[in-house]
């Protein structure tokens, strides 16, 4: 397992699991395996509605808590430092935990300067281990990191092969914040594991598609959450470290981006009126 060490000293694993869009049902059972596989690394949110799956599993996994690195994310509908601070307080009873590895803000919307605050408070107290954002393009994200007293050590992304967030990383390194990727596949899109260039290069190695791409986001600085419910898609997610893709390799790769998400712009007026509606 490779890791990064953020901007307060805290080593966090590059490889992580996922758990967007897993039933709560079913979410125990898929982070139970997903530690069982090796992943050490687990990323909830309060508006996945799994954050107990994944305490039932940490309580069950049978690893002391010091191995294992948690991060949630407080949602639009308790920014606010009131609201944020009791949602904290939720997170870590629902998480069974005396606190949490990484706490993000979710979406830039809503009072999230109170937010913020209400996080520095409890990375104080030793609720949180490191704070920081997900969702804040470069605008958002320089705005707060110069009205924070803490660094956001994380900023949370869409990064994939299509949008490599150029640019954003470039801001973040100026700041001292890690990048990490959501959708590190891009949920398929894009006919994404069929790209020609991608299965090209897959085949030079005799991995998959999907373990080329998370390889070359791991190679460039790119903190991975890949998110699956079967345990053998897990398994092939974390075979990604007995190689190492060749420069050549990695220019070709560069030269899918396209710098445009393949899911939504915060500066789309509907965009941000549909975020609106979580926080009424």
């Amino acid at each position: 397992m490779n890791y990064v060490t953020l901007n307060n000293g805290v080593k966090m694993p590059q490889l992580g699991y996922g758990v967007y869009q897993t039933p709560p049902e079913e979410t125990e059972r898929c982070v139970l395996d997903a530690i069982s596989v090796g992943y050490r690394s687990i990323d909830t949110a309060q508006a996945y509605y799994n954050e107990e799956g994944v305490g039932a599993a940490i309580q069950k996994c049978g690893l002391p808590r010091e191995e294992l690195f948690i991060t949630t994310k407080v949602w639009i509908s308790n920014a606010g430092y009131e609201k944020a601070k009791a949602s904290i307080a939720d997170s870590l009873k629902k998480l069974r935990s005396d606190y949490i590895d990484l706490l993000l803000i979710h979406q830039p919307f809503g009072d999230y300067y109170g937010t913020y605050r209400a996080m520095e408070e409890a990375c104080r107290e030793g609720k949180v281990r490191a704070i920081g954002v997900s969702n804040f393009y470069p605008d958002r994200f320089i705005d707060i990191a110069n009205f924070c007293e803490i660094a956001p050590a994380v900023n949370q992304v869409e990064t994939h092969l299509f949008q490599q967030q150029k640019t954003a990383k470039a801001v973040m390194q100026k700041y001292g914040t890690q990048i990490e990727s959501w959708g590190p596949f891009a949920e398929g899109k894009n006919d994404y594991f069929h790209n020609p260039v991608l299965k090209e290069v897959a085949s030079g190695y005799g991995k998959t598609p999907a373990q080329i791409a998370l390889r070359f986001l791991l190679q460039s600085g790119v903190v991975v959450i890949p998110k699956s419910t079967h345990r053998e898609r897990m398994v092939e997610n974390f075979d990604v470290f007995d190689f190492e893709l060749s420069a050549e390799d990695m220019a070709k790769l560069e030269k899918l981006d396209t710098a445009q998400s393949l899911f939504f712009s915060h500066y789309d007026p509907q965009t941000v009126e549909w975020f609106m509606s979580f926080a009424k």
